[in-house]
């Protein structure tokens, strides 16, 4: 009987021993899983196992890691020739879009051309301006999501980039008969920015202003104690039905407000924004106040 006890006691220690072993191969799959996710599936589980079955769930495991790294090359590749061919399309039609607009042009200026006539081809050369902004942007997103170069963030003085900025684009503010209400502090601010990026943002944050500003817009440079000492940026304009601007996906790819872009555009300038805005760790944000709309930049504290 005693024996009887000892063979159980032993066949019962042999059990938890093995379970517990089969615990820790578990955890240790476990984590190996994790490290293979985090570095994006381009590992496979590293462990030595005692169990048989355990070895072919492993190898199992492997197989459909080796299957996952193939879709998610395949997928990469088929996301860059999607950006490619975006970026050809868009390239090719450039030229043509040109030529058509001088062509109308040409057309408008000609003396037999009724009233009428005039009419049509003043609207056939805004319809191409529309068009040829929808593909400069197409193309410009398409170079911005496949480049994944270093961008040159170099100290920048921000007070002096937009008084100058403002100046270089005066003609164009003047066309649109719009008055700026320029809060820029005369004291320097330094920013840590790529100077093109940073250019370019300014640019389609103005073209935004130009397209829907009615008298003024607001450009204001500041150092915000309240946010962890961040230095801002901010372009504003007034709206008409602010309630039917989604303040949460303005910055969405293809985000199209009814008042946000009255124009039938692409959608794209603020995407682009966010999009240069995040190269250079920077931040954007959106808000409506006074049937305004505020669009900022924050640049973090320089070091």
């Amino acid at each position: 009987m005693i024996l009887i006890c000892i063979i159980l006691l032993c066949i019962c220690f042999a059990l938890v021993v093995y379970v517990y072993m089969i615990k820790r191969q578990v955890i240790n799959i476990r984590r190996e899983l994790e490290a293979t996710r985090k570095s994006g599936y381009n590992r496979q589980l590293k462990i030595a196992l005692f169990d048989d079955d355990m070895e072919q769930m492993t190898a199992t495991i492997n197989e459909n890691l080796d299957y996952q790294k193939e879709l998610k090359l395949e997928n990469e590749q088929s996301k860059q020739q999607l950006k490619q061919s975006v970026s050809d399309i868009a390239h090719d039609l450039r030229t043509p879009l040109t030529v058509i607009k001088g062509n109308l042009q040409m057309l408008e200026q000609e003396e037999k051309l009724s009233p009428r006539g005039k009419g049509f081809v003043r609207v056939s050369v805004e319809k191409t301006d529309a068009l040829r902004e929808m593909v400069d942007d197409f193309f410009e997103l398409s170079v911005l999501e496949s480049d994944a170069s270093a961008v040159s963030l170099k100290r920048i003085d921000a007070t002096v980039f937009l008084t100058q900025f403002i100046i270089d684009n005066e003609a164009v503010i003047r066309q649109r008969e719009l008055t700026p209400k320029l809060l820029i502090p005369e004291k320097s601010i330094f920013i840590d920015a790529d100077e093109k990026l940073l250019s370019r943002m300014c640019n389609n944050l103005l073209n935004n202003i130009l397209k829907y500003a009615k008298d003024e817009f607001l450009l204001e440079l500041r150092c915000d104690s309240i946010d962890n000492g961040k230095t801002v940026i901010t372009f504003a304009n007034d709206i008409s039905h602010e309630n039917e601007i989604d303040i949460d996906k303005i910055f969405n790819r293809t985000y199209r407000g009814d008042i946000a872009r009255p124009s039938g555009g692409a959608g794209l300038g603020l995407y682009i924004v966010k999009l240069l805005a995040d190269k250079q760790g920077a931040d954007v944000s959106a808000s409506i106040k006074d049937d305004k709309l505020y669009i900022s930049v924050s640049f973090a504290k320089e070091d």
